[in-house]
């Protein structure tokens, strides 16, 4: 026992047990310190930050710049075409493709480039001495004494005819 009531303490220490077990709150603070769980957080919070900034970038420098040949000093995202009664906002479209091909260029330089190079720079190579042969038909890298290639399923030539390699 642990105080206060007799048996009273046992019956609290036994409902906080059930009520945990009930609410498995053990496997979702696993879930949540993940790091991926974690990462992602991080990810769309920066991705957030970063549309803000590109989305400043085109509305406020950028269409300016488109307006200037348009000869009017109406702000370029506020155009629209009337049909029937019917705003169509072409200028606030032009924005938002702008921003779109902004970010996807900033993520293609600033992301994609450098983590595949970093994944080819950390691409795990075959064993040093493990020998190896080109498959024929689609060029992959298979184990020398292979009968058909893991990648086309062509069946292999003997070894006396096959391009061996040694990593």
């Amino acid at each position: 026992m642990t105080g206060g009531a007799p048996g009273g303490g046992d019956r609290i220490e036994q409902l906080l047990r059930s009520g945990r077990e009930r609410l498995r709150l053990g496997g979702f603070r696993k879930f949540i310190l993940r790091g991926n769980v974690i990462d992602l957080a991080t990810g769309v919070v920066i991705g957030a930050a970063f549309t803000g900034v590109v989305t400043a970038l085109v509305s406020d420098f950028l269409t300016p710049l488109i307006s200037i040949p348009l000869g009017n000093s109406q702000a370029f995202a506020k155009r629209y075409w009337e049909v029937g009664g019917s705003r169509f906002l072409y200028g606030d479209f032009v924005n938002k493709l702008v921003a779109l091909v902004l970010v996807g260029l900033a993520l293609y330089y600033f992301v994609v480039i450098p983590v595949n190079s970093l994944m080819e720079r950390f691409k795990p190579e075959t064993e040093p001495g493990k020998r190896t042969k080109v498959c024929p038909e689609c060029k992959s890298s298979i184990p020398y004494d292979a009968t058909r290639c893991a990648f086309c399923t062509v069946p292999q030539p003997p070894l006396e005819q096959a391009e061996l390699t040694s990593g």
